[in-house]
């Protein structure tokens, strides 16, 4: 494959700092993964800076545990336009290792109620020696899409909130 990243783009009804909030929500992003892979967030708080370390239980099927914990560290944060991190593993010693891919997610408001939001999957900088066990990407072509309408769906506001009897 040439290429060494995917990305997938959605507009979404929402402001671009109400969406950014949202993905600035480390206990989120099991919603917004929707696959069951991403679990909770270990690491509760909101990201707020650049180096920030974030860490998540993730579950996959083929992983020697099935359950593992990652450790992600805050690469990009320009609110409400740009959010985006690392994915690694903390070692038994305690230190991080980052195996070379990154999340991001880039938000062009289109107005005061609409945001552009484009996630992208960039696994360029993954050495040599992780790809001969890991495939890249390690999901299909319909994950980011995917993802991408979970946010949407919860970043909406929802109507029941107000409602008798709701």
């Amino acid at each position: 494959m040439a290429e060494e990243n995917v990305s997938a783009t959605l507009i979404v009804a929402e402001p671009a700092a109400r969406v950014f909030a949202m993905l600035a929500d480390p206990t989120i992003h099991s919603a917004i993964d929707g696959t069951g892979s991403v679990q909770e967030a270990v690491d509760r708080a909101p990201l707020t800076e650049v180096g920030q370390i974030f860490r998540m239980d993730m579950y996959h099927a083929n992983h020697p545990d099935g359950g593992y914990q990652v450790a992600n560290k805050v690469a990009v944060l320009d609110p409400p336009l740009a959010i985006g991190w690392l994915t690694g593993q903390e070692k038994d010693d305690g230190h991080l290792e980052f195996g070379g891919w990154v999340w991001r997610y880039d938000l062009a408001p289109l107005g005061p109620s609409e945001t552009e939001v484009t996630l992208t999957y960039d696994w360029s900088a993954v050495p040599r020696s992780i790809r001969e066990y890991l495939q890249f990407p390690p999901f299909g072509p319909e994950h980011l899409i995917n993802s991408l309408h979970h946010l949407a769906e919860l970043v909406a506001p929802t109507s029941r909130a107000g409602t008798p009897g709701g």
